[in-house]
């Protein structure tokens, strides 16, 4: 029989592993622009950023099969909002609140199971740069709205560098082309783990950098294309 400190400890134990392994992970940086909303990070073999509805997306660290698994359950998701209800009714707060936060947290409590090892950031596009939302999912199923910006990191320290570098340098007004290398920068620093000074190695090596936009100017129904 398990007692609650049983419990506890092993919870602890589960978050503590959990951290270890995002730790190595490649940082996801957000912006919201006049032109868009950007996610940008860097990837090897296997696509980091996807859409998840006409004006959604998302990008994740972690564990590629909890990534697919995550991806997957928030697309069949918003199709089914879609479908069942209006397309208005598709946001990034039902999508997190509603179909990912739940399981997410039972996993995480849930002793004699695997946690999930992901960290998540999702995006949604609105009218104007001052109403578009992003999301940030956490392994155990905790989540924070934001906007303006967001990032995801191996460690806290490294988002708290990330951001305070956004919020000297970034601005709505900026073209894609300078967001872009803006949003370079901020990964680097994110990729910094440790505070050196310099990108973790293991990051760089055999990687290449990938966006997603999130198109507010174009006339077409879908909003999201990818930028490599």
């Amino acid at each position: 029989m398990i007692s609650p400190y049983d419990w506890q400890e092993s919870v602890v134990q589960r978050a503590q592993y959990t951290e270890n392994r995002l730790r190595g992970g490649s940082p996801i940086v957000g912006m919201s622009l006049e032109e868009g909303v950007l996610i940008y990070t860097y990837r090897r073999q296997v696509r980091k950023v996807y859409e998840v509805y006409d004006r959604l997306m998302f990008s994740a660290m972690g564990q590629q099969a909890d990534v697919e698994n995550l991806r997957l359950t928030a697309v069949d998701f918003a199709h089914k909002e879609g479908f069942s209800r209006s397309e208005a009714d598709v946001t990034i707060g039902r999508v997190v609140g509603f179909a990912l936060s739940s399981p997410m947290k039972r996993a995480f409590g849930d002793i004699s199971a695997a946690p999930f090892v992901i960290h998540a950031l999702f995006a949604e596009l609105n009218e104007d740069s001052t109403r578009d939302q992003f999301f940030k999912l956490r392994y155990d199923g905790d989540f924070e709205a934001v906007r303006n910006f967001a990032v995801a990191a191996g460690t806290p320290e490294a988002e708290g560098r990330m951001c305070n570098h956004l919020k000297e340098k970034l601005k709505p007004s900026m073209k894609l082309e300078a967001a872009t290398e803006l949003a370079d920068e901020v990964w680097r620093i994110g990729a910094d783990v440790d505070g050196n000074g310099e990108p973790d190695a293991n990051l760089l090596t055999d990687s290449r950098p990938e966006a997603g936009l999130l198109d507010r100017k174009t006339e077409n129904e879908r909003k999201f294309s990818l930028i490599t």
